[in-house]
């Protein structure tokens, strides 16, 4: 196994306990009920989104644009 092998590895895991670590952290945080609507345009959100994300409040669209505003101004 040579450097790069590593690193592909390394990152690998990294991103692994990273998705893990989120995962926790939505099931610890989100002690709310997800929405039925979302908060930012008013549309539902489907149940499968308010199962796979506990708590959610933010349809897709809506939560792709919070994302992308934060990226752009440095916040996560």
């Amino acid at each position: 196994m040579d450097e790069i092998d590593r690193a592909i590895e390394r990152e690998e895991l990294d991103r692994a306990l990273a998705i893990e670590a989120s995962r926790g952290h939505y099931a610890r945080c989100w002690e709310v009920a997800s929405a039925q609507e979302c908060a930012g345009c008013g549309a539902g959100i489907p149940e499968a989104r308010r199962e796979a994300v506990p708590g959610v409040q933010l349809c897709v669209d809506c939560q792709t644009e919070a994302e992308r505003h934060a990226r752009q101004y440095g916040r996560k």
